[in-house]
């Protein structure tokens, strides 16, 4: 029995270290290095009344909800960090809906989620999340203002709204920079044939390349059925330089605000070398490695000259302190539950059978995208960790519909942000917003999963428009009675 459960417990470790050391070799470098940048860039060089001053609950609603989704876009936050900014741009006087916008399209369709889904899980998943998560994030909005508009105008009237004022606007050489973070992600990511091609080739002699992928092979086997995803002979030297920038990181950035010292910028020449080394193509040979220059090798290194002119002489001390001290707090927020979070699923994988699955969430069915919630509800995971447990939900037989039902309301409904919600707006408010990413969540599921089961667009509307037809009925309902209790309080 003890040597039964050892082994038990040795598959469960190799499970997860396995897919953690997959992880890290594939995803990270080039996906969400450039990303995490783009984050604390947006964090500290984006004046906030740049993002918040049309959110006021008196501003245009053809102004203020699509700024609050942009607001929350360009913020780029998991929902353990938007909960605190909803409380203050709430209590600050921004209108009840725009601010649920706000809360809800922060972590459902940020930059580093939606970069993250489509790379991981495909570009459909990806914009289908981006556009339905908009679409319903204004709609939960609009619901929330309309059914408690007496007490949002009581709360217009007890706040000082600030967001009619003007504020700094953003500089042109922070958008630069922004711009050419943005670009080096894309160059790093996007499956083209210009980036992925390989322009140059030459060998490396650094003894039996093929002997050592062998061995990685068995390992950590690679099996795209199983999603398995291997570790290369290139994927090793990646971890390896990885290690290598925690370290210089955490010497360089944690105490940054002091001054940038020589730990600083040896972080970052390791961080522009690693990106570098993972755009390469590199293929085990006989008596060594094929190096190949890609055209992301070259997209990447441009854009790495542009952003290195940048950082040494067109930002300030101040910019530069505070953009590294942004990205290193949102790095140490993320990576490591990350990180656990990757572990865990590796060591799923051993314990869920696929029949599970697909009896649970196999079809698009309205049971299987309710399944979907429930799971996002109760088994919350940070942003970004929904993503590969997602991903692992996939090979296991769940239905796109249910998987983007769960990305929807996985990174809204935790318990703990319930809590905290519950205590800025009030227990009939929050039950009533989680109701709604519930109800909005299924809903996107049936949607995008009867469009991947071949359903016409003309019949999609219909569905949608059944859906907004009854959900105008309860809301007026809903609206009639709140009026009819206003007028007995008279």
């Amino acid at each position: 029995m003890d040597a039964t459960l050892l082994s038990w417990t040795m598959a469960l470790l190799y499970g997860g270290l396995g897919n953690l050391a997959a992880y890290l070799a594939a995803h990270v470098l080039l996906c969400l290095l450039p990303a995490f940048f783009i984050a604390g860039a947006m964090s500290a060089l984006i004046p906030k009344e740049t993002i918040t001053r049309f959110l006021g609950r008196n501003s245009s609603k053809t102004v203020s909800y699509p700024a609050a989704a942009a607001a929350g876009s360009l913020l780029a936050v998991c929902s353990c960090t938007i909960v605190p900014l909803f409380a203050g741009i709430y209590k600050k006087g921004a209108g009840l809906g725009p601010a649920i916008t706000f809360l809800f399209f922060a972590p459902a369709a940020n930059i580093l989620a939606l970069v993250y889904t489509g790379g991981i899980i495909g570009p459909d998943l990806a914009i289908a999340r981006f556009v339905l998560s908009l679409t319903f994030g204004i709609g939960i909005g609009l619901i929330m203002a309309l059914l408690f508009r007496a007490d949002d105008a009581a709360h217009d009237l007890a706040t000082d709204s600030a967001f009619g004022a003007q504020g700094a606007g953003m500089g042109r050489m922070a958008l630069v920079f922004l711009f050419v973070w943005v670009a080096l992600l894309l160059a790093g990511t996007l499956k083209l044939d210009v980036l992925t091609g390989t322009y140059l080739n030459f060998d490396l002699a650094v003894g039996d390349a093929q002997g050592w992928q062998a061995a990685l092979d068995r390992l950590v086997p690679y099996d795209a059925a199983k999603g398995e995803e291997g570790v290369s002979v290139q994927g090793v030297v990646l971890i390896a330089l990885l290690t290598s920038i925690g370290y210089a990181a955490w010497r360089g950035f944690e105490n940054i605000s002091e001054g940038a010292n020589a730990w600083t910028w040896i972080s970052l020449a390791l961080i522009a070398a690693t990106l570098l080394v993972a755009a390469l193509a590199v293929q085990p040979v006989a008596g060594g490695l094929r190096i190949g220059l890609t055209g992301k090798f070259f997209g990447v290194a441009a854009a790495l000259a542009v952003l290195g002119h940048i950082v040494r002489h067109r930002l300030s001390e101040d910019e530069l302190r505070d953009w590294l001290w942004e990205s290193w707090r949102f790095v140490k927020q993320i990576f490591p539950l990350l990180v656990v979070g990757v572990f865990v699923v590796g060591m799923i994988r051993v314990l869920i059978r696929p029949e599970w699955i697909e009896l649970l969430a196999g079809t698009n069915s309205l049971a299987g995208n309710l399944a979907g919630v429930v799971f996002g509800v109760f088994m919350y995971f940070p942003t970004l960790v929904e993503v590969p447990i997602a991903k692992m939900f996939l090979e296991l037989g769940m239905h796109r519909g249910p998987l983007l039902a769960y990305l929807m309301s996985d990174p809204e409904l935790s318990l703990q942000s319930i809590l905290i919600i519950s205590a800025i707006i009030g227990r009939r408010k929050t039950f009533t917003y989680v109701g709604l990413v519930a109800l909005f969540s299924a809903a996107a599921g049936l949607i995008y999963g009867a469009w991947i089961d071949g359903a016409a667009l003309f019949s999609l509307a219909l569905y949608l428009a059944g859906f907004i037809a009854a959900l105008v009925v309860l809301l007026s309902i809903a609206s009639r009675r709140s009026a009819a209790s206003s007028l007995k309080g008279v």
